[in-house]
């Protein structure tokens, strides 16, 4: 009988899913030697080699290949035992697992932290950071227990919970700030500062100008909406922002904030997970969290406004 642990078939699915010992490794919280010793260890029970080892990075062996949806699988199951096993116990404690993509993170995760510490202390909090595409695939494969995105996905197999809109505002350098606000035709001829390709905001900026089929007159890439606003103050460009990053973004560089004409450009805000989650009760209670520290948000910058 082979003996194999959970452990080792973690390390294996992050190994393969990173495709490099070091980023694995981090992923895994653990040393990279520690990481390689339990692979060939694994390695070593079963028989056969699953990757194939390079200077840079690390592939699949054919085995390996048809190795990895098993032990997904495996893992997949041990998830839903423990989702049951919390599920069960029907309070608000443990470990949750929560995406939250980068447009929204840095301005909403502080209150909602606070918010969901406060009514349920015995929360674990695990978050993860990152764009739309990745946080569903780690939600349906159940590394993350629920995501807060922009909506619609319309994924057949995730639940979607609508929280709250906001709306989209135009950037552009202080000296601009007496113009005319332009409209989305007036912003295809401008030299349009977005995110980088994969962000959603990206995606909904594009639509607002119509510029999905239409190249705009010259458009640039940012990582970051930080990095967006500060290149609007050097007077590259202008831009847009949600309304939750005006309070951070809008005292970091010399730059005008200004609302659009109605009808004004907007995202839905809100929280997926799967459909087959033991977890649903306990998730839509956290969506009530999310949907309460935006509201707190929202009347936080208000009253600093005024």
């Amino acid at each position: 009988m082979i003996n194999l642990t959970l452990r080792q078939l973690r390390y294996f699915e992050a190994l393969a899913r990173h495709g490099h010992f070091g980023r694995a490794a981090e992923a895994c919280a653990i040393s990279q030697p520690a990481l390689s010793l339990q692979i060939r260890d694994l390695e070593e029970a079963i028989g056969l080699p699953l990757f194939e080892r390079a200077s840079r990075h690390v592939r699949l062996t054919a085995f390996g290949e048809a190795f990895a949806p098993r032990a997904r699988a495996i893992l997949q199951g041990v998830e839903d035992l423990e989702d049951f096993s919390r599920s069960a116990r029907r309070e608000l404690a443990g470990r949750l697992r929560l995406g939250v993509i980068p447009t929204i993170a840095p301005y909403l995760l502080p209150i909602f932290i606070r918010e969901l510490t406060h009514r349920f202390p015995g929360i674990d909090l695990h978050l993860r950071e990152t764009l739309t595409p990745r946080l569903l695939d780690e939600v349906m494969e159940g590394r993350i227990d629920a995501a807060i995105v922009a909506l619609p996905l319309s994924e057949p197999a995730l639940t979607e919970v609508a929280l709250f809109e906001e709306n989209f505002m135009l950037v552009r350098p202080q000296a601009q700030a007496d113009l005319p606000v332009p409209d989305a035709a007036s912003l295809r001829e401008m030299r349009l500062l977005l995110l980088e390709e994969g962000h959603c905001f990206r995606d909904q900026a594009l639509a607002f100008c119509d510029l999905r089929s239409v190249r705009p007159r010259e458009v640039l890439d940012g990582t970051s909406l930080s990095t967006l606003v500060q290149m609007v103050g050097a007077g590259i460009g202008v831009t847009l922002i949600p309304e939750m990053a005006v309070a951070v973004e809008a005292r970091s560089a010399p730059v005008a904030i200004t609302a659009f004409a109605d009808p004004q450009p907007c995202r839905t805000i809100g929280m997926v997970w799967r459909k087959t989650n033991p977890l649903t009760p306990q998730l839509i209670r956290i969506a009530e969290v999310v949907r309460d520290s935006a509201r707190l948000m929202r009347e936080q910058q208000q009253n600093a406004a005024r």
